[in-house]
């Protein structure tokens, strides 16, 4: 009876273990396969990419939400959007390899390329565009408590120029420049769109430039509680403008917007997207093809301006990234 109970045991004990062999054998067979299912289906998996946008207070930075979004849906590509300085500072960003999608004035953009402004002497080489998007209004903005009517009213008067880095910036010592002022003329702050409201409303500053798409979050607020007036431009100095700087149209802010009572002329450049050149072709070509073809989706008031008719106006010398190019030259849409 031993040497038969010995012997069941033995044949028990041997079954178990080549039952527990062939599990962990199918087991492993199960996950490689499904690990190289997984690597084949999603093309190497999804790339998580940052979007450089702007501060809270402007147009790009929930702008960059709603669009970050739309790529992320559509395409192989996570994007994560990021406050920042803005245009100038996203540019030096993308060149130290510290994110992959920016927004920029098409200015500073070219400005970058070429070496000039701000990057003088020091161009960026590492960077290509994908589309401009919408125009980006130059507004100065003040209140009627100010007695600010005129460019030429700001002197002496304590400005934001805008934040140290940002488009804004030059925007305004170019239009000082053409009322023949300078820097010196005005007592000048580098502050945020959103510290630049703030300081009206406190009084701590009478006016400031703001370079964004209307309506801009931080003026929208200030005119919630004031008499929010924007300073009109003359039709001589628009033109001696844009006669220097080709970069500017004519752009007009309509009655109503932040409760104005009509019209006012000024200026605009246009607001772009700007990617690595490293990006892969393909990738760029879904990111490309995934925001312009899905603008519906946009609900800020931008939205309607982005369309692939126009997305190639305004980039002057910046080369397209070859996916975005793809997209375009499928669409008939040349420069």
């Amino acid at each position: 009876m031993k040497k038969s109970h010995k012997g069941l045991l033995f044949v028990m004990l041997l079954t178990l273990s080549m039952l527990i062999a062939a599990c962990g054998s199918g087991g492993n067979e199960s996950a490689s396969g499904g690990e190289g299912s997984s690597s084949n289906e999603g093309g190497g998996g999804s790339q998580n990419l940052s979007l450089l946008t702007g501060g809270t207070g402007g147009t790009y930075y929930p702008l960059g939400g709603q669009i970050g979004k739309i790529i992320s849906d559509n395409t192989d590509a996570q994007i994560t959007p990021q406050t920042s300085g803005a245009s100038a500072e996203n540019m030096d960003t993308l060149r130290a390899g510290e994110a992959e999608l920016a927004f920029s004035q098409t200015d500073i953009a070219a400005y970058a390329i070429e070496g000039k402004e701000m990057f003088e002497g020091d161009p960026i080489d590492n960077i290509q565009a994908i589309g401009s998007l919408y125009p980006e209004t130059v507004q100065l903005v003040t209140t009627a408590d100010s007695g600010i009517k005129s460019v030429e009213d700001l002197k002496g008067k304590a400005v934001s120029v805008g934040a140290p880095g940002s488009g804004a910036y030059i925007n305004a010592m170019q239009i000082l420049e053409i009322h023949g002022l300078t820097v010196d003329d005005i007592k000048a702050q580098n502050l945020s769109f959103d510290e630049s409201t703030d300081g009206i409303q406190s009084g701590t500053i009478d006016a400031a430039f703001v370079t964004a798409g209307t309506p801009t979050g931080a003026v929208e607020a200030l005119s919630a509680q004031n008499d929010v007036v924007i300073v009109p431009l003359a039709d001589d100095k628009i033109q001696s403008l844009i006669e220097k700087y080709p970069y500017y149209s004519e752009e007009t802010i309509a009655s109503g917007t932040y409760n104005i009572k009509s019209d006012v002329k000024t200026v605009a450049v246009k607001a772009m997207l700007v990617v690595s050149k490293d990006l892969d072709e393909n990738l760029v070509y879904e990111m490309t093809k995934a925001l312009y073809e899905n603008t519906d989706k946009i609900t800020h008031a931008k939205g309607e301006f982005i369309t692939p008719e126009t997305a190639l106006e305004g980039l002057g010398k910046m080369e397209l990234h070859p996916g975005a190019a793809k997209y375009f030259e499928e669409k008939g849409v040349s420069k």
